[in-house]
């Protein structure tokens, strides 16, 4: 029973079971010639012979001459198990890269849906403590002040952050543009929208209605990372806009901007 387990273990160090018999064997009793190691593991003599070349060109055991007769000895246990352990960690750290890199493939063309509140805020969460260079947000007072460690952990680490927050904002984490119409924007969204962007490859998107239920997606899908960018970054810009020229915009559009939110037509108040 001890045997095979060991037989098991070198094969996986990458011996076939014949390589991994002829090395016990001769561990056992060396300098032994092809046919005694045959005979004492149990490999058939017409496999024996080529069994011993392969552990002789991997280095496993060796040749030499006792008595005029060619005779094996195998490599010393110590020095079969640091070359191993050398091979496995090459071997595991060149695995290590290649899937992750195609797992990163695969999850870039993915999208991910998030059907409840706590994984969105969880997602969220991972995001923002991940973040290297720049987090674009846009988001409500609740989901803004759950989030508010991360972001003031995120700034600290030199990471630039931008947020659209909906309705008066206590948070004061990088550059701030409130919007002003979020009454509005939450009667016709049924909810409250959560859109973060990470280091422009990474995106979240949900809305969230009261606080359990939330319908949401992830993705590092180039174009839907893409949408949810340009979306905070168009809503920057009209931010910018409307707190400079406020006035004007509501006694052209309205004072709800209805006429400017209105896509469909291109009217102003008359």
């Amino acid at each position: 029973m001890v045997e095979n387990k060991l037989i098991r273990n070198l094969m996986y160090t990458g011996l076939s079971e014949y390589e991994a018999k002829a090395y016990v064997a001769l561990l056992g009793a060396s300098p032994a010639g092809a046919y005694e190691v045959a005979k004492s593991s149990g490999i058939p003599t017409s496999k024996v012979y080529e069994v011993m070349a392969r552990l002789e060109e991997r280095g496993v055991a060796a040749q030499v001459e006792r008595d005029g007769k060619s005779k094996y000895v195998p490599q010393p246990p110590e020095e079969f198990l640091r070359m191993r352990r050398h091979m496995m960690d090459t071997t595991l750290g060149e695995l290590d890269t290649a899937l992750q890199e195609s797992s990163l493939s695969r999850e870039t063309a993915t999208i991910w849906n998030i059907s409840d509140y706590d994984s969105l805020m969880e997602k969220a969460i991972l995001m923002l403590d991940g973040a290297q260079s720049t987090l674009l947000l846009s988001l409500w007072a609740l989901e803004a002040e759950e989030l508010k460690p991360m972001l003031l952990s995120a700034s600290k680490r030199g990471v630039k952050v931008a947020t659209i927050h909906f309705g008066p904002a206590e948070l004061k984490v990088g550059a701030v543009y409130v919007h002003p119409i979020q009454h509005t924007l939450f009667e016709e969204k049924g909810g409250r929208g959560l859109v973060i962007v990470a280091d422009s490859k990474e995106a979240l998107v949900g809305t969230v209605r009261g606080e359990v239920v939330a319908d949401g997606a992830y993705s590092k899908n180039e174009g839907f990372v893409t949408m949810a960018e340009d979306y905070i970054r168009h809503d920057i810009y009209m931010m910018k806009v409307v707190s400079r020229f406020d006035p004007v915009l509501k006694q052209r559009f309205g004072p709800r901007y209805e006429k400017l939110r209105n896509v469909f037509t291109d009217e102003e108040i008359q």
